[in-house]
């Protein structure tokens, strides 16, 4: 992966546009959307139902096409960050093979991308330590709780050690108890690795938990409203929900959704 060196942006947008041609006519997803992101940080985006969170992490990803304005992964278009393996991307469901064993499951990237066997036993060996998965390589996706799959998904978008994790609502679906320990668990890992990761959300306490910067996002066509760079430390207990300064991020976030809906569309 190209060295970015201190400063550069990993991830660049500028007056991005993104319009879907429909038979009812256009669909204005993405409006002059403007957003730096450094390497290493943990980029929340958080916005209504519609508002283009999931349509930029999927234009970041080369799985959407921009209709104006310049997008950049790496200094390189999201095309050739694609083909260099810049990124690993997380689903809102897991997306396991269920005739495959979780370590298959892991290991299919990796057997198309052509790693060595060798290779291929060593890495998901690493990332199922990673995710607190060891010893459950040779279960079956039917054999684990939701929040094991996503654990796995979570491993398998890892495994060929992309410096970029994308994650598009990773959590949505599961309980509130697994998804605290969860978050708890990414916070952790993105700690040990140092990964650049971007995270869609609905939920404002995820989002500034998780979070070293938040981009508050308006209804379609989606805008930023606001971009919160965090003050709390690297190292985050749950309890830290409870502290003046989360409440305080947690209520500009809030303010930030509300000043959405005073857009003109």
């Amino acid at each position: 992966m190209r060295d970015q060196g201190a400063g550069s942006p990993v991830i660049e947008a500028r007056g991005l546009e993104l319009t879907f041609q429909t038979s009812d006519g256009p669909v204005h997803a993405l409006k002059n959307v403007n957003l730096l992101i450094g390497k290493g940080e943990f980029v929340s985006f958080i916005g209504p139902s519609g508002c283009g969170k999931t349509t930029f992490l999927r234009a970041i990803a080369a799985l959407e096409h921009p209709t104006a304005g310049v997008l950049t992964v790496n200094g390189m278009t999201p095309e050739e960050a694609r083909k260099s393996r810049a990124y690993g991307y997380v689903f809102q469901a897991a997306g396991l093979y269920p005739w495959r064993t979780i370590a298959g499951n892991i290991r299919l990237p990796l057997e198309i991308m052509g790693f060595s066997r060798d290779e291929q036993e060593r890495r998901v060996r690493d990332v199922l330590q990673l995710v607190d998965l060891e010893g459950f390589g040779k279960k079956y996706p039917w054999q684990l709780s939701g929040g094991m799959q996503q654990r796995a998904s979570i491993a398998r978008a890892l495994a060929f050690d992309a410096e970029i994790l994308l994650m598009d609502e990773p959590f949505g679906a599961l309980d509130e108890i697994v998804r605290d320990r969860l978050n708890e668990e990414l916070l952790k890992l993105w700690n040990r690795t140092g990964k650049t990761i971007g995270f869609v959300t609905h939920s404002i306490p995820e989002a500034v938990y998780l979070s070293t910067k938040i981009v508050v996002m308006s209804p379609r066509p989606g805008r930023i409203t606001d971009v919160i760079d965090s003050p709390l430390p690297k190292e985050r207990p749950l309890d830290i929900r409870d502290s003046r300064e989360f409440i305080e991020i947690a209520h500009r976030v809030r303010e930030g959704l509300r000043a959405g809906h005073s857009y003109d569309e």
